[in-house]
C-alpha cells in the first residue's frame, strides 16, 4: 500500500504534482524524465489518469499529446500545505514556525531581511 502524503496523495502522486507546479505544465513524458527514481512510464501515465480522476490535475489537448497541468494554483497550493505544515507541527502557532525558522543556525536571515519581516509585522499590526 502506497504512503499517503499530504492531501491523501501517496508520495509519488505528491511527487507528479509537484513537478507540475514547477514546470508550469507537461506531458507524461516530461514528467517522467523530471521525476527521481521514475517508474515507467505507463506507471506515470496511469497515475496521472489517478490524480485527474481525484481532481487534483487536469489536462488539455495539444494535437495526439495530453497536457497536464495542476488543478490548483501554485499559490492556493503553497498555502494549503504552509497550512499543513501549520497545524500539523507547530499546532498552529505563526510564533512557533517563525521562531523555528529564525533560530536555524542555517538560515543566514541578512538585516535587509529582517527589516522586510519587520515591516511586513507592523502592517499585519495595523490591519488589525
Amino acid at each position: 500500500m502506497p504512503r499517503m502524503i499530504g492531501s491523501g496523495l501517496s508520495r509519488r502522486e505528491r511527487e507528479i504534482v509537484d513537478i507540475l507546479h514547477r514546470l508550469g505544465q507537461a506531458t507524461a513524458s516530461e514528467v517522467h524524465a523530471a521525476m527521481q527514481d521514475a517508474p515507467t512510464y505507463s506507471a506515470v501515465r496511469s497515475t496521472l489518469r489517478i490524480l485527474e480522476e481525484k481532481g487534483h490535475v487536469r489536462h488539455e489537448e495539444d494535437g495526439k499529446r495530453y497536457v497536464y497541468l495542476p488543478a490548483e494554483s501554485r499559490q492556493a497550493a503553497a498555502r494549503s500545505a504552509l497550512d499543513q505544515v501549520l497545524n500539523t507541527f507547530f499546532g498552529g502557532s505563526l510564533e512557533g514556525v517563525v521562531r523555528t525558522l529564525l533560530s536555524n543556525d542555517e538560515a543566514h536571515v541578512s538585516e535587509e531581511q529582517l527589516n522586510r519581516l519587520s515591516a511586513l509585522i507592523e502592517d499585519a499590526k495595523r490591519r488589525e
